[in-house]
């Protein structure tokens, strides 16, 4: 499959995936699509919850669900919403846990603009676990 394919299968997937987001307080619905280095697609939509806190959002959906499939590495990423924004604080450091060194994030608008950012650069300086040892 080529690079122009992968990435509309993925701005495919996220975009549908969207449509299921369950946002009755914010209205703002996103999308996510990951695909792993085993070649698997995963997806995801936020989750808002009237605790707020208890509120999940795509990214951190179709990322558990990967890992909670046996996965553990992701190659490439795609959030899509409204208007292109990118992850959050929290779902930066959940992608950091399972990133490989090469992921790129792309996000994708309603419009069809698309931007492409190497992890590392949406998320320098960030907490791993080799800090930890």
């Amino acid at each position: 499959m080529t690079k122009e394919n992968i990435n509309k299968l993925l701005r495919d997937t996220a975009l549908n995936a969207s449509t299921r987001a369950h946002a009755p307080y914010s209205h703002f619905q996103i999308g996510s699509a990951v695909l792993m280095e085993s070649g698997k697609i995963f997806s995801g939509c936020n989750v808002e919850n009237a605790s707020y806190g208890a509120t999940i959002c795509a990214e951190r959906v179709a990322v558990l669900k990967a890992i909670s499939e046996g996965e553990t590495k992701i190659k490439k990423i795609y959030v899509y919403s409204r208007d292109g924004w990118p992850p959050c604080g929290l779902c930066r450091q959940v992608i950091c846990e399972f990133a490989a060194d090469d992921l790129v994030v792309t996000i994708g608008d309603r419009e069809g603009n698309e931007k492409n950012i190497p992890f590392k650069d949406l998320f320098p300086a960030s907490f791993t676990p080799d800090k930890l040892k």
